[in-house]
Order: structure tokens, then C-alpha cells, then sequence
């Protein structure tokens, strides 16, 4: 199991998928698998029912994808932000693609279906996260002005230098 975390715009979505054709396993997304579950995009979940009850319902699908069989799963931005999903990632491998807000925006900016994107105090979130991210991490990949395949390459081989296998936990 290989996690990978980062803020909206960072690329886990692209470089989870990248990461689990090196390794030979399935990806999943976190997000995706909520909206299966709830039937309904992210962003009515959050006008429907709130931030907290998409949080529990996040905290509930990634507890679930722990559980199983070894996979590259990716995080929504907002998910280490839960205590009780940082304390499921304390035993896993966890990669937090880092990437500027500047760039963040860049990449989304014009996403309508991120619900982040509309709070004013997304900068204030963003600042708020990359501590949260840190704290989670077992490695750190800057992601800023680098292509998906060096980024994933990067991964591959930081994780080697940690024992030979991304699968050992911190």
C-alpha cells in the first residue's frame, strides 16, 4: 500500500495512476470511491449534507481501502485533515506531492466541481494543510515545474533507498 497526498492541483490523481502501472497494482482514488458510495459528485455532497458529513463519510471509505488489498491509493486534499484517518496513515507508506498554491490554482483554477475553490479562505486552508501533510508524510516530492513521469521515477526511487520496498511502513 502506497498513499499519496497533496493538496488539489498536486497530481495524485495522475501520479497515483502512473505509480500503480510501475508497481503492477491497482489504483484508487479516494474521491471517485466516494461518489460511487454516495451516488452523487462531491460537490452536492457538500451542499446536500456538509463539510463534516463528507468527512465522516471520507474517513469511512479510506478506512475501507486500508483494510484491503494492497494498492496506490490517493487521498482528497482535505482527508489527513481527519485525526482518525492521520492515525490509519501512521502504518503506511504515505507520499505528500507538495506543490506551491500558485501552482495549485494554476492547475484548478477553473475546476467549478471543487468545492475548496469557492471557500475565500482557500489560501488560509492551503497554509493550514501543508503542516497536516508534513506530519503524515514519509517522504516529501516537490512537484512544481516537474513532468508526472519524473515525479512517479522520484517516488520509485526514494522509497528503494528506504529498504528496497515501498510497502515497509515508517
Amino acid at each position: 500500500m502506497i498513499v499519496i497526498v497533496g493538496f488539489m492541483g498536486a497530481g495524485k490523481t495522475t501520479i497515483g495512476r502512473m505509480l500503480a502501472g510501475r508497481l503492477g497494482l491497482p489504483f484508487a482514488d479516494s474521491d471517485l470511491v466516494i461518489e460511487d458510495r454516495a451516488g452523487k459528485p462531491i460537490r452536492e455532497i457538500f451542499a446536500d449534507e456538509g463539510e463534516p458529513a463528507f468527512r465522516l463519510l471520507e474517513h469511512e471509505v479510506i478506512t475501507d481501502l486500508l483494510g484491503g488489498p494492497d494498492a496506490v491509493l490517493a487521498l482528497g486534499g482535505g482527508a489527513a485533515s481527519h485525526a482518525g484517518t492521520r492515525s490509519l496513515l501512521a502504518a503506511v507508506p504515505v507520499a505528500y506531492l507538495r506543490v506551491s498554491y500558485a501552482e495549485a490554482v494554476n492547475r484548478v483554477g477553473g475546476d467549478t466541481g471543487r468545492p475548496m475553490l469557492a471557500r475565500p479562505d482557500v489560501l488560509a486552508v492551503y497554509a493550514e494543510r501543508q503542516a497536516i501533510y508534513e506530519s503524515v508524510a514519509t517522504i516529501v516530492i516537490d512537484t512544481d515545474g516537474r513532468s508526472p513521469d519524473d515525479i512517479t521515477l522520484d517516488i520509485l526511487s526514494r522509497y528503494a533507498h528506504r529498504g528496497g520496498s515501498p510497502f515497509a511502513p515508517r
